[in-house]
């Protein structure tokens, strides 16, 4: 994930806004008691109904003050991952400071981001940090709004669910889901991109094994066979071209307003990850090339986080009928696009 979105991780102090408070099961069970305590001391004129009555509405009043001041006044830290993908668990780690001087913070519970499960923290200390990390999902690529986090408590006795909302104004950039589950080589990939280079170069692939000739590199000598042999045989291996894959990409599908169309779309976005992905840990060299642009050949940590910020932000454009043009034609390619699909 491009994390140049993201200010880099702080506390944050800001105005908490409320979501208002819902009643549990137990609350509401709490208020029908203390109505039908007040109905019979309203009737009869009984002290003691009466001071019944009374402690249950200052236990009310106090449970409402006590969990409003548990929601206030945090400082927060958010820090995502440097890489998130699409429908992929994965942790963004947060810093809740409490501020207050007179009272700890209990049963908060922490969502907001994504699809994952809220988090829960059962205590903050007086002027305490916690610090933790959420497990969160994102379904969709592209970049995330996340203005807020919300923030729940059901403190002190469990009769009402408040709610506060803390505005971070954070953005995630989510690549497209890729499949790490199992290994994937240029010859499974499938399209114009299966068969590696039968020509001899300084590539990576063996080619042959053969008599050594005059001006052959000495250090390609293969020293084994040499030795069962008694004769020099030289290592020739194929030519850097194997190690190469061109990923085309057609994304002039036009609007698509059907969503098993939009599954289609994503799913070769989804391919063109996955590719990119286990080739560049094979060491090859892999280029991007789409309706929206092109990421030349590279390798390299750097040169997969270009491709997969290119193809997070991909939009479909108008159809054309010229076809993408190859920027080596002797690369290995691995053509998709929506026909392919269907």
């Amino acid at each position: 994930m491009r994390t140049a979105l993201l200010p880099a991780p702080s506390l944050l102090t800001r105005r908490s806004v409320p979501e208002g408070i819902r009643i549990t099961k137990v609350g509401l069970w709490y208020i029908v008691l203390t109505i039908l305590v007040a109905v019979p001391a309203a009737n009869t004129g009984n002290n003691a109904l009466y001071l019944v009555e009374a402690f249950l509405l200052a236990l009310l009043v106090v449970s409402g003050v006590a969990s409003r001041q548990n929601l206030r006044r945090l400082d927060l830290g958010f820090e995502p991952p440097a890489e998130i993908y699409a429908k992929q668990p994965f942790s963004i780690r947060y810093t809740i400071h409490n501020r207050g001087r007179f009272m700890s913070r209990r049963l908060l519970v922490v969502a907001g981001v994504g699809e994952g499960k809220p988090t829960l923290i059962p205590h903050i200390p007086i002027q305490g940090t916690d610090r933790g990390l959420m497990e969160v999902q994102v379904e969709h690529r592209g970049i995330h709004q996340v203005p807020y986090l919300h923030f729940s408590s059901i403190f002190p006795l469990g009769l009402f669910r408040k709610g506060l909302r803390y505005r971070i104004d954070r953005q995630l950039l989510v690549y497209p889901e890729v499949d790490t589950t199992r290994s994937v080589s240029v010859e499974q990939l499938g399209g114009e991109g299966e068969l590696p280079s039968t020509d001899a170069g300084a590539g990576y692939d063996l080619l042959s094994l053969r008599l050594f000739r005059e001006g052959d590199d000495r250090r390609g000598i293969h020293w084994k066979q040499t030795a069962r042999t008694g004769n020099l045989i030289f290592m020739e291996r194929a030519a850097d071209t194997g190690r190469r894959l061109s990923i085309q990409l057609d994304n002039a599908v036009g609007d698509l307003a059907d969503p098993e169309d939009i599954l289609r779309f994503e799913r070769l976005v989804s391919r063109a990850a996955t590719a990119t992905h286990h080739c560049l840990k094979s060491d090859y060299e892999v280029e991007l090339i789409t309706r929206s642009g092109l990421v030349p050949f590279g390798r390299g940590g750097f040169h997969r986080r270009r491709i997969l910020e290119h193809l997070a932000l991909l939009e479909t454009v108008p159809r054309q009928r010229d076809p993408l043009v190859d920027s080596n034609l002797e690369a290995p390619r691995l053509r998709l696009h929506m026909e392919s699909e269907s």
